[in-house]
């Protein structure tokens, strides 16, 4: 009886710990120790052998590397690529113009019909999803314009500035 509910009470602070992320947390923690130690060990490997020979001695070639073992990637920790190295930009497919048109007109009258009890952060969310759109509509019709530059105070004016150029160079906006 006392061996059950002991694993029953091991069982339930496994699950406790796995659904708050703690297990999670300590395997990436023991990880970057593990990680820490190689670069360690790696830095050693690297020590110059004049710094431990006596004075005179002709320091030997140092062995080459196995082939098992490498240098880590110039990586941040975070996972973000280091500074000064360059990743190639992606390349996002194009949509068709009409499938633009249609989401650029679906979140214009989407953004006209906002209750007034909406939360700021789905507000927030139609107006970054609009915005891409635009941006996505100008740039297929090669209309210039400043919107992800603008400040949030001019934002608003750069928005109804491209919607207008937008609509020079023939898009339907509205229904």
């Amino acid at each position: 009886m006392v061996a059950l509910l002991t694993a029953a009470v091991g069982a339930i602070s496994l699950l406790v710990r796995w659904f708050t992320g703690s297990l999670e947390m300590e395997r990436s923690a023991r990880r970057r120790r593990r990680e820490q130690a190689q670069l360690e060990r790696d830095r050693q490997d690297d020590v110059a052998p004049s710094d431990q020979l006596p004075p005179g001695a002709v320091p030997q070639p140092r062995p080459a590397r196995p082939p098992g073992r490498r240098r880590p990637a110039a990586h941040h920790p975070a996972g973000r690529r280091a500074p000064g190295a360059q990743a190639p930009l992606p390349v996002r497919p194009r949509r068709p113009l009409q499938l633009v048109a249609a989401d650029l007109r679906r979140l214009t009258t989407e953004l006209s019909m906002v209750p007034g009890g909406m939360p700021m952060a789905r507000r927030r969310g139609l107006l970054a999803a609009f915005d891409d759109v635009l941006i996505e509509a100008a740039e297929l019709l090669e209309v210039p314009h400043q919107l992800p530059a603008a400040p949030a105070a001019t934002r608003e004016l750069e928005r109804m500035r491209l919607l207008a150029a937008l609509e020079a160079a023939g898009l339907v906006v509205t229904d």
